[in-house]
């Protein structure tokens, strides 16, 4: 058996894309397929497409929405990649601006003369984004001169319109309904805009916020200190036991260095990220938009948010609810998938 994929860097990911029909319908038979085409569980992911890496062991699955709102409906799956875990608890930004080009190139949405919008139901969160792509002459158009941060070279501007996502994962916008929560003595802002997210400052957790990603993986101390906090906050917002699962992320905020509005570094959750989710990017700067929170600015407009790679802008107004990010995608593979153990 092979299945059709495409592989497409959206953002700062990489993921596995399907058509939901290639797919079994069961949840069960379909995770254990994409394990098989992953490569999970193993480190390296050495027998499966995935990097051996969270960034880059993603999977979208798409098809036709029924929402008279949406064009096609959208389902994120992070594979884990040293454990034979599939969840869907989750929404992915960064993939979620491959899926334009991927409902385009497959056929779901027709391309205009110059720009087509893709309206995305997210079938984790139940929110909608629009995805707008660059298809001059009625083809996807992946050549451009937009920076991203975290990506080599330039591609098409892609942009990410983001809607009604206040509560996506947790209960509200801010869960437990305060700006500021006391996390066993930390201060800490639980706050979900399209990604469960957990706000302490670096100086919290005895670091400057200055550091690589490496090193703050190498941190044991460190690293059971975020841990323990995390589990804490999963609780007050609601979400349960979250030992196993992969929200929320916490985010450490320091003072900017280059000029931004907040340096940020994210657990996701247990590894740091290169830079930074599009979605808890989104998180973030609503939070930097509010009053009272940690890391708070008071101001609204773009809110630039340093991280490892660079920086990422979010255009974030809290009184309407509307926030938008630029991206880029490129296709980088259209063809079948061999999974493990069969043939054909």
């Amino acid at each position: 058996m092979s299945v059709p994929v495409m592989i497409i860097r959206g953002g700062t990911s990489k993921g596995a894309y399907f058509l939901r029909e290639d797919l079994p319908a069961t949840d069960e038979e379909r995770d254990t397929l994409l394990l098989q085409i992953m490569g999970s569980p193993d480190p390296r992911q050495i027998d499966g497409i995935g990097g051996a890496h969270p960034l880059t062991s993603k999977v979208a699955v798409v098809n036709r929405s029924d929402d008279p709102d949406a064009d096609v409906d959208y389902l994120f799956l992070q594979v884990a990649v040293d454990h034979p875990r599939v969840d869907t608890g989750q929404p992915c930004g960064n993939i979620l601006a491959g899926v334009g080009p991927f409902a385009i190139e497959r056929g779901l949405v027709t391309a205009g003369d110059d720009t087509t919008p893709v309206r995305v139901r997210m079938l984790n969160t139940g929110a909608l984004a629009v995805v707008t792509v660059r298809t001059p002459g009625g083809r996807v158009e992946y050549s451009g001169d937009t920076e991203l941060s975290g990506v080599p070279g330039t591609a098409a501007r892609i942009e990410v319109e983001f809607r009604d996502t206040a509560g996506s994962v947790a209960a509200a916008l801010l869960p437990t309904g305060r700006p500021v929560d006391d996390l066993d003595g930390t201060p800490a802002t639980l706050i979900d805009n399209g990604m469960p997210v957990v706000l302490l400052t670096a100086a919290s957790v005895g670091v400057t916020g200055r550091e690589t990603p490496a090193e703050l993986e190498a941190d044991n101390r460190l690293r059971a200190r975020v841990e323990a906090l995390r589990i804490t906050a999963g609780a007050l917002m609601g979400l349960g036991d979250v030992t196993a699962t992969t929200v929320p992320k916490m985010c450490l905020i320091s003072p900017p260095e280059n000029g931004g509005t907040l340096a940020s570094r994210m657990f996701i959750p247990h590894r740091v990220h290169s830079s930074i989710g599009v979605l808890a990017a989104v998180t973030v700067a609503t939070a930097a938009a509010m009053p009272g929170t940690v890391g708070s600015t008071g101001g609204s407009g773009t809110i630039r948010i340093e991280h490892p790679a660079g920086f990422s802008d979010v255009i974030v107004d809290p009184e309407s609810g509307r926030s938008a990010v630029v991206s880029t995608a490129r296709l980088l593979l259209d063809g079948r998938v061999h999974p493990r153990g069969n043939h054909g």
